[in-house]
């Protein structure tokens, strides 16, 4: 049996799958948000290693696993997320700074103008904003006491997600590729942390940062009873960050299969092949996963708020209960009556690429109901695929004949019969919606040999299939006002 622990942005997921990896048992529980300042988001890095463990033996106890079931764990995580901690107590030295953190804007911004985006884009693959790490451990160096001093001499440890999980797991300061490939340090194609870009970003210590491995292989062993003293030993054998997770979990191995994760974010991937692509204009070049010495890359476009608007529908809005009340809701009307939502709580990602832009509903008149909010925050799920798709297309030339879809917000038929609607193209639907832990299993079964490569591309996965049903006509009208619409909110926040 193999355990696959899916660290998101708002929970933590455990899934244990047998040999025929298929899910047997299962656990989840969300953690806080820290929101200390407006555009500052943040995680307590303690809370969420004691939710992951508490959850991991709760899927465990669920599956029935026993001292000697446990073959491996596979590790995937929310990326970019920074945690920094002191390797000699295990302790955390500042709350990990999320994804989504804004606070770091303008020194992006002063770093474009002084000519730095073409290094970025050229050694990294992505582009200068404050979703990626380098930032945020630049300003954790400038912003907490004595930090600088304990990461020079190798006493402080900085890592995503995943290094601070594997430290805990097994006392190793050990990443993958995927997730080295989302710092803003790392040259995807020679494979190591730059230089160049460590000193552009204030000078990051390499003492601080975590051994680079592929995403299939030994990253340590478990110990200390970390998951008790049954399991010491098992080995954590496969990591990626949970969008090349995803793509691995999809089946996508070969180049031109392309997939779709509904999470707290959307994010699609396109495989890219053993070439490090050329990223054009709105999109990001990144590792897709390393396998021996081999690297294979992707394409991908990262929407920021999508599950999050929903989840904000609840919690900051209170107009709904629960997510899934949104799919009747939206379908209660008969359009969206010219109502239209920009989720932009954090900015905008691909293919705009404004941390400026601010959360925006227009078209509200007087008899505008928490429906039409609800419709118009499903509806902006699917349009910010449509616009990262169209990128993708026109980067590569080539027509999406299929979008690979899974993550929470596919079991909302509502949604996925409206993005094919706008897509104009077929909605393949994963017959599990974690597929992002499916892949974290995958990953870590190729790792121990329980499985090949080819088992993994001969899994049929699908669960359902949605196709378009509108004319071009209605598909660019709505696209129109969509954009229109973005228009309104973009650069909102620049003083």
């Amino acid at each position: 049996m193999i355990l696959a622990i899916d660290q998101g942005t708002t929970g933590t997921t455990c899934l244990v799958f047998d040999e025929s990896a298929q899910p047997i048992g299962r656990a989840y529980r969300e953690f806080r948000q820290h929101f200390p300042r407006p555009g500052w988001v943040e995680h307590d890095a303690a809370e969420i290693w004691e939710v992951t463990r508490a959850v991991a033996l709760e899927a465990l106890d669920d599956a029935g696993v026993g001292g000697g079931d446990l073959r491996a764990i596979g590790i995937t995580n929310q990326r970019e997320t920074v945690c920094v901690w002191d390797r000699q107590t295990g302790e955390p030295l500042h709350h990990a700074l999320v994804w989504q953190d804004r606070r770091t804007a303008q020194r992006c911004d002063a770093l474009r103008s002084a000519g730095h985006e073409p290094l970025v884009r050229t050694r990294a693959g992505l582009v200068l904003d404050p979703y990626f790490s380098a930032t945020k451990i630049e300003w954790l160096l400038e912003h907490v006491d004595g930090l600088r001093e304990r990461a020079e001499s190798g006493r402080a440890a900085f890592g995503t997600i995943d290094a601070w999980l594997v430290f805990k797991l097994t006392g190793e300061h050990r990443t993958d590729v995927t997730n080295a490939s989302r710092t803003m340090l790392y040259d995807i194609r020679r494979g190591d942390w730059d230089d160049e870009l460590l000193s552009l970003f204030g000078d990051v210590p390499r003492a601080a940062l975590p051994e680079v491995l592929p995403s299939i292989g030994e990253f340590g062993t478990l110990r200390g009873g970390a998951l008790g003293e049954d399991h010491d030993g098992v080995p954590v054998s496969g990591i990626a960050g949970d969008q090349q997770a995803a793509l691995y979990g999809q089946g996508c191995l070969d180049p031109g299969l392309g997939k779709n994760t509904y999470g707290t974010g959307s994010f699609v991937l396109l495989n890219a092949g053993d070439t490090a692509p050329t990223a054009p204009a709105g999109l990001l070049a990144t590792v897709a996963w390393g396998i021996g010495n081999r690297t294979i890359y992707a394409l991908e476009a990262a929407i920021f708020i999508t599950g999050a608007g929903v989840q904000w529908l609840r919690d900051g809005l209170g107009i709904i209960e629960a997510a899934a009340e949104t799919e009747q809701l939206a379908g209660s009307l008969d359009s969206n009556d010219g109502v239209y939502f920009v989720p932009a709580l954090t900015g905008l990602g691909s293919p705009h690429w404004d941390p400026y832009a601010r959360g925006t509903i227009v078209g509200l008149t007087r008899g505008s109901t928490r429906a039409h909010l609800a419709r118009a925050t499903l509806e902006a799920i699917a349009f910010q695929t449509v616009d990262a798709v169209q990128a993708m297309e026109a980067a590569s030339g080539q027509p999406l004949e299929e979008l690979r879809a899974d993550g929470g917000a596919t079991v909302n038929r509502w949604l996925m019969q409206f993005q094919a609607d706008v897509l104009g193209a077929p909605v393949a639907v994963a017959e599990l919606t974690e597929t992002t832990a499916l892949g974290a299993a995958l990953l870590a079964g190729v790792g121990i040999g329980a499985w090949t490569q080819a088992d993994v591309a001969r899994r049929d996965g699908e669960g359902a299939r949605y196709e378009p049903r509108i004319g071009a006509d209605e598909r660019d009208a709505l696209i129109s006002q969509w954009r229109r619409a973005v228009e309104r909110a973009g650069d909102w926040a620049r003083e």
